[in-house]
């Protein structure tokens, strides 16, 4: 059996030796999420952390779950709730300067794309602005899923959530975002009911 065919509840609930390549699996996608959240100097240790603790509850993990990226990631939002003042102070320095550090190479040609430039640059600050006001469940809930691409189910999994919940506060925080976002931004209401 081959590294990518053995399961994720094998992984986890298997030799530990196996457990290194849940790391391998889920590591890049923990380390890109929290550094988008806290930057990349906070990020390697909460990833560290987040398979420490991953691997002492190890025991508890629920081998009928296919998939261990919302259990990763629930433990990885708990672990980012204690730095709930770093995060807002990342997102305060995104809306004051507009530019995302890990956005690109920032290789442009000046002439040629500076409109666009300031225009993107405005956006992100507002949209840096409105996250770090958001109140923290709408904003674990938001970037878990725009940022990880964790589904609903999974959301619900990764946060212990009712699906009901999850729903009405992914929607209060998209909500938040459009009201936020310059207009040519910000697609309308109607364009994004149903979706998620």
């Amino acid at each position: 059996m081959t590294v990518t065919e053995r399961s994720d509840a094998l992984l986890v609930t298997g030799a530990p030796e196996l457990f290194g390549e849940l790391f391998e699996r889920y590591g890049g996608w923990l380390y890109n999420f929290s550094s988008r959240r806290v930057g990349r100097q906070l990020a390697e240790d909460l990833v560290a952390e987040t398979f420490l603790i991953a691997f002492s509850r190890r025991d508890r993990y629920d081998a009928s779950m296919a998939n261990a990226r919302p259990w990763l990631f629930g433990i990885l939002s708990n672990l980012l709730r204690n730095y709930h003042r770093a995060e807002v102070r990342w997102l305060r320095a995104l809306e004051k300067s507009g530019r995302d550090p890990l956005g690109g190479s920032g290789q442009h040609n000046f002439a040629d794309r500076s409109d666009e430039r300031l225009d993107a640059e405005a956006a992100t600050r507002a949209l840096a602005g409105a996250l770090a006001a958001m109140p923290h469940d709408q904003r674990d809930l938001l970037l878990l899923h725009i940022w990880a691409g964790l589904d609903y189910p999974e959301l619900a999994s990764a946060l212990g959530l009712a699906p009901g919940t999850v729903r009405s506060r992914l929607h209060r925080a998209k909500a938040r975002l459009r009201l936020a976002m310059p207009a040519h931004y910000a697609p309308s209401a109607a364009a994004n009911e149903g979706n998620g």
